[in-house]
């Protein structure tokens, strides 16, 4: 299977062969930015976390999922979104994807009860590579690039199975891995 040159809004899906990578074990990867000169930048995007938005944000009490955006910085929250008309200061990512904007008109439209996962999806941390690391990561095959088929609803996709999807997809001996169980000395 060949897979795409990384670009802005395709999809990263772990390689079976970087198991035992705590970060991105299993993981799918939204790549909100892809650079030659300043690196990349992603969203893992089926790794739900325990918290929900009102953990982080009282006066919201949003029961939002918070997903584990990647390793770094994960003292911060990130957001992606389909909404750019009424979340001014937002950042195309590609196919109808947003990312960041004014937080404050956020919050507004939470306490409001205007948002809901279909629209957004935020983050504790985030993925990023420097310059040329993502190159040489596949290289050594640890990913595959694919294109979002999705669109923006990516956004809305709850499912933690996302990566025994693409397994499943992938075909041949990648379907073997989709039954593996995560932890291999569970076999």
């Amino acid at each position: 299977m060949t897979t795409l040159k990384p670009n802005k809004g395709h999809l990263l899906v772990a390689e079976p062969s970087i198991i035992g990578d705590v970060s991105f074990n299993r993981s799918v990867v939204l790549l909100a930015e892809y650079n030659d000169t300043n690196g990349s930048v992603g969203f893992i995007l089926n790794k739900p976390l325990e918290f929900k938005l009102k953990d982080f944000i009282p006066e919201v009490n949003s029961n939002l999922t918070v997903y584990n955006g990647g390793p770094v910085e994960q003292d911060n929250l990130y957001f992606i979104h389909s909404i750019p008309e009424i979340i001014p200061g937002s950042v195309e990512i590609s196919n109808g994807i947003y990312w960041g904007g004014d937080f404050k008109a956020i919050t507004q439209l939470l306490i409001n009860d205007e948002l809901d996962e279909t629209q957004i999806r935020f983050f504790l941390g985030y993925s990023g590579w420097a310059i040329d690391q993502l190159n040489q990561e596949l290289q050594v095959n640890s990913w595959k690039v694919v294109p979002n088929v999705y669109k923006q609803n990516i956004i809305g996709k709850l499912n933690s199975d996302f990566w025994k999807e693409k397994m499943l997809e992938f075909g041949g001996d990648y379907m073997l891995w989709s039954n593996a169980p995560e932890d291999p000395s569970y076999n």
